[in-house]
């Protein structure tokens, strides 16, 4: 880079656009942007009033730092410590997955399915919802957010995990009404909890597609909260097992997928006998991203407590 003309706000994008798209970067402006913001203290579109400003040599220390991380693989989102999600802003660390505009559709499906709940009926006082496989805490912390008067249970198997997650909540005014358990999906939680939703985005990818990952994905997100075995069901499956013995009658588990695994997915759901036929929620360009199954009547364990 020469130094012959002021490094502005603006040329410091367009370099640094390119030499992101050179390493790789699949939204290299965008990314430069984010970066340039965070370094700056500033909300991105504060940089568009900005192009003729030349930041400090602090800035642009920390900027370049910044750069250069971001070339050498590491997500943008872990850079800045923060990402959107739900039109929220969550923190996130490597601990837990970055969270995907996918992942929104749980939260559409849940809404939705609790408006025919109603419909049909059925109390909406006081729901009961558990978020397995919590990470941040995305899930558990937009219901509490869109669900008047719910109860939340957070679960994760990562003690680091959940206290991300209880800041998240924190941060949105809500940690009193969740309460967050360690626990590998619901081994640990009292066994007389039911509930009337669960909701979660379990790991999914098979064996074969953790090979063929993005290096941003594969060498810096949780394994854990990505691979699933050879066929891509090694949580989901026991999830749906257990959360059959979990939820009240008439009660759904909404659960992320990935779109190839719709078919195995409703054969496992039919093979175990105590689910309606599934449901699958597509996203906008028509790929299968959820998947709701309400359990049948006179499928739960009478309730102990």
């Amino acid at each position: 880079m020469s130094d012959a003309e002021a490094w502005t706000i603006g040329r410091l994008l367009n370099w640094t656009t390119q030499y992101l798209k050179g390493h790789g970067s699949e939204s290299p402006r965008l990314d430069a942007e984010v970066l340039l913001a965070h370094a700056r203290g500033c909300p991105r579109i504060a940089l568009y009033t900005a192009f003729d400003e030349e930041p400090s040599e602090e800035v642009r220390s920390q900027f370049r730092e910044l750069v250069r991380r971001r070339a050498a693989g590491e997500p943008v989102a872990y850079l800045t410590g923060q990402r959107e999600f739900y039109s929220l802003s969550f923190r996130v660390t490597p601990d837990v997955l970055i969270p995907r505009p996918e992942t929104e559709f749980v939260v559409v499906a849940l809404l939705d399915a609790i408006k025919r709940h109603a419909a049909e009926g059925g109390a909406t006082a006081a729901l009961r919802i558990a978020d397995v496989g919590t990470g941040s805490g995305i899930l558990a912390i937009c219901a509490a957010k869109l669900v008047p008067g719910c109860r939340v249970t957070a679960i994760d198997i990562s003690p680091q995990a959940l206290a991300l997650a209880r800041l998240n909540a924190a941060d949105h005014s809500v940690e009193e009404r969740i309460e967050f358990v360690e626990s590998d999906l619901f081994a640990k939680v009292p066994a007389e909890r039911r509930f009337d939703f669960i909701v979660s985005n379990p790991p999914y990818v098979t064996a074969a597609e953790m090979q063929k990952l993005a290096p941003t994905v594969r060498d810096h997100e949780p394994s854990v909260a990505l691979a699933a075995g050879e066929r891509g069901i090694d949580v989901i499956g026991p999830l749906a097992a257990q959360s059959a013995d979990r939820l009240d009658v008439g009660g759904s588990l909404i659960c992320e997928i990935s779109p190839m695994l719709r078919d195995t997915v409703a054969e496992l759901l039919r093979a175990d006998g105590r689910w309606s036929e599934p449901r699958f929620i597509k996203d906008l360009a028509g790929h299968v991203r959820v998947v709701e199954a309400t359990l049948r009547e006179g499928s739960c364990r009478p309730s102990t407590g």
